[in-house]
C-alpha cells in the first residue's frame, strides 16, 4: 500500500518535474506516509489515555490500578515516540533483487505487519552501513535521506551493484555525499548522533557482542565517543531482557562533556542511561577540585587499595588489659581473651566491616552474659541467661568499651580522618608506602574532595559496609521493596500481553518503573544513579586513557560482568595517573576479557590541522599513529605572535574569533588556555570583551576553556593561547596541547609569545 502511494506522486509529478526532482518528491510522499503512522500512533495512545481517565471502573482498586498501568504504558510510549520524531528515516535500501527498505530511529508496522521502517539497530538495517562495492551484501544503491522537521530537503545516492538497478533507477541517482555534509555542518554546541551516517569500521564496532571489555583506540575526530554512544543504544535494543533492568552507566570526563552529549542517547530512543564524571561516582559526593599531579598518582595507585584495608582492619582493636564493669552490683569483665576471639570470629566471616561487628557484639555479649548468669547463679538457665543480653546493650559502659574495639564507620569521616591523622596514616601505610608519600596525603580535616579522592571513598565504603544503626531497617525495606518490585514486574507483563505494545522498545520492567507509586516511582537511572552497590548492565568509559588503576577498580564494581566499551587515545593520555598501555589499564580487572577494535579515519579535523599536530607530538617522544583525515580542509593553522602584554594577548584572541566568523559565517569557537590560564587575567579579559555590544560574534557561540573541559569536544574554530605554556605546564603537557590542536572541524588559530613548539611553527 505505502510503495504504491510513492510511486502514484512520482508518475503525477513526471512531466513537469526532473528526475531528481521526482525522486525527491516520492521520497516525500514515503516520509508523509511515516509521520502520518507516527501521528496515528500518537493519536491513538492519547486517546487511550482520555479513555482510561473516563473509565468508570477507575473507582475501584483494581480499576485505578489497571488505569495506572495503562496510563503509563501510553505515556511512556508516547515518550520514545517523542525523542525519536527528529529525523524519524535518514536511509534506504534498494537491494538487488527489487525489494526496499527505509531505514530509521524507530522500527514501524502497518496494521497488516507490514515493516513500514526498518529500526537501525535491526539485523535487517545492518547492510545500510556494512554494505560497499567490493562487497555489496545484496545492495544495489544506498540512499542517504536529508530532512528538516518533516520536510525532505535532498536525497543523496551511493551505486554498490548498478547490475541490480533498472535504467530509470540509474537516472535518478544524485547527491554531494551525505558524510561530508555532515563533517562541514556548522556544530551547535551539542553533539549529535551519527546514526543516518555511521560508516562500515564504526558500525562494526556498534554491533560488537555485548560480552567482555571492548576498547575502541582512535586518533581525534575518529568518532570514537559518537560510536559508543550508538553501542550503548545497539545494546539496550538488541539486549533489552538483559541491560534495560539494570541500566548503562557512561563516565565522561568533565560536566561539560556530559552536556555535550546528554541528547545523543534520547535522540535514539533510550534514557535508561546514568551520566556520570569520575568525581561524581560516590553518591552524595560531587568533587570538583583536582590534586597536585604527584599526590594525584599515589591515590591512583593501587598500594592505596591495601593501605585503607589496613586502616579499616586498624580499627578492629584488641584490648591490653581487662576491663572490669559494674551492673547493678554484679562484676563483669571484658577479657582481653575475649575481645582477642570476637575479632578472630568477625574476620573469619568475610564480611564488610560494620556487618562483622554484629558477630564481634554479638559474641562478647554472649561472654559478658556468661558472666553475669554465673554472678547471678543462672549458668543452668539458658533461656534465663538469653534475657540477660538486653541488659547488657542498655549498660552504657559496655556499649562504650564494646564500641571503643570495634567502631562503626562511615566512607566520609573515615577517609578524612585518616587523611588528617600523621598517626593513623603512618601505621595504615607502614611496609606500602615510603614516609615522603604518606606525607602527600596528609591535608586538614574537612578539606574539599578531590577526584582522585573517589575511588578511594568507594573503596572504603566496600570495605566497611552499610551503617549498622540503619541496616537492619534498610533490610526490611529492601525485602518490602523487592516484593511489590515482583508485583509489578508481574503485572506490567499482563499489561503487555493485553495492550499489544510488547516490543523492543518496552519491557515489564521499564513500564514498572512508571507505576510502582510514589515509593517505587523512580527509573531504573535514577534508581542506580544513588545507590553505590547498584550494578549495570553495561558500562562505557570514555576519554579512558585518564583512568587511574583505583579508580579502574571502582568501575569494575559497577559491571561485575565486565560488560564494557572503553573509549580512548593513548596519544591524548595528559592525566598523570593515566595509562599508557590499555594492557596496563585492563589487565588488573579483566586480563584476558579484553580486546581492542580500531578506527583508523578522522571525521572531524582536516589533514592541514592534524599534520602539524602529529609533528608537534613526535618532536615531543610521543610516538602517534595518525588517523586518516576524511578532508584535506581549506585552511592552514593561522598563528599570531604577540608581545607578552595581556593587551596583546587578548586583542589577538579577538582577532583570531573575528577572521573565524568571517570565514565561516557562523559555528561555534572555542578559545583554549592551559588549565592555570583559564583562571588568569587573559581568560577573564576575552570573556568580558565577548560579552561588549561591538564585538561581532555574540558570546554564546564562543566557549573559553582549559585543555582539560575541551576533551572529547569539537568546535568549528578553535584558538589555543600560549602553547609552549601549556607543554610547560604538566608532565604530559604535549598531550595536553595535542588535545587541543584537534578539537576543530574547518579552523585554528594559534596565539604565541616566543617561539613555537617545533612541528606548529609551519618549518616541518
Amino acid at each position: 500500500m505505502t510503495n504504491m502511494g510513492v510511486d502514484g506522486v512520482g508518475d503525477a509529478a513526471g512531466g513537469t518535474q526532473n528526475a531528481t526532482e521526482r525522486e525527491v518528491s516520492q521520497e516525500q510522499s514515503y516520509v508523509d506516509v511515516l509521520y502520518g503512522r507516527l501521528d496515528d500512533i500518537r493519536s491513538r495512545a492519547e486517546m487511550t489515555l482520555d479513555d482510561l481517565r473516563r473509565s468508570s471502573s477507575s473507582n475501584t482498586p483494581a480499576g485505578r490500578a489497571e488505569k495506572d498501568a495503562f496510563d503509563a504504558l501510553h505515556t511512556e510510549r508516547l515518550a520514545q515516540l517523542g525523542a525519536v520524531e527528529d529525523r524519524l528515516v535518514f536511509g534506504r535500501l534498494d537491494m538487488t533483487g527489487g525489494e526496499r527498505r527505509y531505514v530509521g530511529r524507530i522500527g514501524m508496522s502497518d496494521e497488516a505487519q507490514l515493516q513500514l521502517l526498518v529500526d537501525w539497530r535491526a539485523p535487517a538495517a545492518a547492510a545500510f552501513y556494512q554494505a560497499t562495492a567490493a562487497s555489496p551484501s545484496g545492495v544495489a544503491r544506498r540512499r542517504h535521506l536529508a530532512t528538516r522537521g518533516r520536510t525532505v530537503t535532498g536525497i543523496d545516492d551511493e551505486l554498490l551493484d548498478a547490475s541490480g538497478l533498472n535504467a530509470d533507477d540509474l537516472t535518478t541517482v544524485t547527491g554531494d555525499g551525505a558524510l561530508m555534509t555532515a563533517l562541514t555542518e556548522h556544530r551547535t554546541g551539542k553533539m549529535r548522533d551519527i546514526v543516518a551516517t555511521l560508516q562500515s569500521e564504526q558500525d562494526e564496532i556498534v554491533r560488537a557482542p555485548l560480552t567482555g571489555v571492548l576498547v575502541v583506540q582512535g586518533g581525534p575526530g575518529t568518532g570514537k565517543t559518537a560510536v559508543a554512544l550508538h553501542r550503548a543504544a545497539y545494546l539496550l535494543y538488541t539486549h533489552r531482557e538483559r541491560i534495560a533492568k539494570s541500566g548503562v552507566l557512561v563516565v565522561g570526563p568533565s560536566p561539560v562533556f556530559l552536556r555535550y552529549i546528554e541528547r545523543v542517547l534520547p535522540s535514539l530512543g533510550e534514557t535508561g542511561v546514568v551520566l556520570s564524571t569520575p568525581g561524581q561516582i560516590f553518591p552524595g559526593v560531587e568533587a570538583t577540585k583536582v590534586d597536585r599531579p604527584e599526590v594525584a598518582v599515589l591515590k591512583g595507585d593501587l598500594r592505596m587499595a591495601r593501605v585503607i584495608r589496613e586502616a579499616v582492619r586498624q580499627r578492629q582493636l584488641l584490648l591490653p588489659k581487662p576491663i572490669p564493669m559494674s551492673l547493678d552490683g554484679d562484676q563483669i569483665t571484658l577479657r582481653p581473651a575475649a575481645v582477642a576471639e570476637a575479632r578472630s570470629r568477625a574476620r573469619q566471616n568475610g564480611r564488610p566491616h560494620n556487618e562483622a561487628r554484629n558477630t564481634f557484639v554479638k559474641h562478647l555479649l554472649d561472654d559478658l552474659a556468661g558472666q553475669l548468669a554465673r554472678s547471678r547463679r543462672l549458668e543452668n538457665d539458658p533461656e534465663t541467661r538469653q534475657d540477660l543480653i538486653p541488659e547488657l546493650r542498655d549498660s552504657i559502659d559496655v556499649r562504650r568499651e564494646i564500641n571503643l574495639r570495634w567502631m562503626p564507620l562511615s566512607a566520609e569521616s573515615f577517609l578524612d580522618k585518616l587523611f588528617s591523622s600523621p598517626a593513623r596514616l603512618r601505621a595504615a601505610a607502614e611496609g606500602k608506602l615510603s614516609k615522603a608519600e604518606s606525607r602527600l596525603l596528609l591535608r586538614e580535616s574537612g578539606s574539599p574532595w578531590t577526584q582522585a579522592d573517589m575511588p578511594l571513598l568507594d573503596e572504603v565504603a566496600e570495605l566497611i559496609g552499610a551503617d549498622v544503626t540503619v541496616s537492619a531497617t534498610a533490610a526490611r525495606e529492601r525485602a518490602r521493596a523487592a516484593a511489590e518490585r515482583a508485583e509489578a514486574v508481574r503485572y506490567a507483563q499482563g499489561v503487555l500481553q493485553m495492550s499489544g505494545e510488547a516490543s523492543a522498545m518496552m519491557t515489564a520492567d521499564m513500564l514498572a518503573d512508571r507505576f510502582e507509586g510514589p515509593g517505587g516511582s523512580l527509573t531504573v537511572a535514577e534508581r542506580a544513579r544513588d545507590d553505590r552497590t547498584w550494578t549495570y548492565g553495561h558500562v562505557v568509559v570514555d576519554e579512558a586513557q585518564e583512568v587511574s588503576p583505583m579508580f579502574w577498580r571502582t568501575l569494575a564494581r559497577r559491571v561485575p560482568t565486565r560488560s564494557m566499551t572503553v573509549v580512548g587515545d593513548l596519544a591524548q593520555t595528559s592525566s598523570a595517573a593515566g595509562a599508557t598501555t590499555w594492557a596496563e589499564a585492563l589487565d588488573t580487572i579483566a586480563k584476558d576479557r579484553w580486546r581492542v577494535a580500531e578506527l583508523t579515519v578522522n571525521y572531524r579535523t582536516p589533514a592541514k590541522i592534524m599534520r602539524p599536530a602529529a609533528a608537534m607530538l613526535t618532536t615531543e617522544g610521543i610516538s602517534v599513529r595518525l588517523p586518516e583525515s576524511a578532508r584535506e580542509g581549506d585552511w592552514d593553522p593561522s598563528r599570531f605572535r604577540v608581545g607578552r602584554t595581556t593587551d596583546e594577548l587578548v586583542q589577538a584572541v579577538l582577532e583570531a574569533l573575528t577572521a573565524d566568523d568571517k570565514a565561516l559565517g557562523g559555528g561555534q569557537f572555542a578559545v583554549i588556555l592551559s588549565r592555570e590560564a583559564v583562571n588568569g587575567e587573559v581568560s577573564e579579559r576575552v570573556r568580558k570583551s565577548l560579552l561588549a555590544p561591538e564585538f561581532a560574534v555574540p558570546a554564546e557561540r564562543v566557549s573559553v576553556l582549559s585543555v582539560d573541559d575541551v576533551k572529547g569536544l569539537e568546535y568549528d574554530a578553535v584558538t589555543v593561547v600560549d602553547p609552549a605554556g601549556i607543554i610547560a605546564a604538566s608532565r604530559r603537557g604535549a598531550s595536553d596541547l595535542y588535545v587541543a590542536l584537534t578539537r576543530p572541524t574547518q579552523r585554528l588559530s594559534i596565539v604565541h609569545h616566543g617561539d613555537l613548539p617545533e612541528g606548529l611553527d609551519g618549518r616541518s
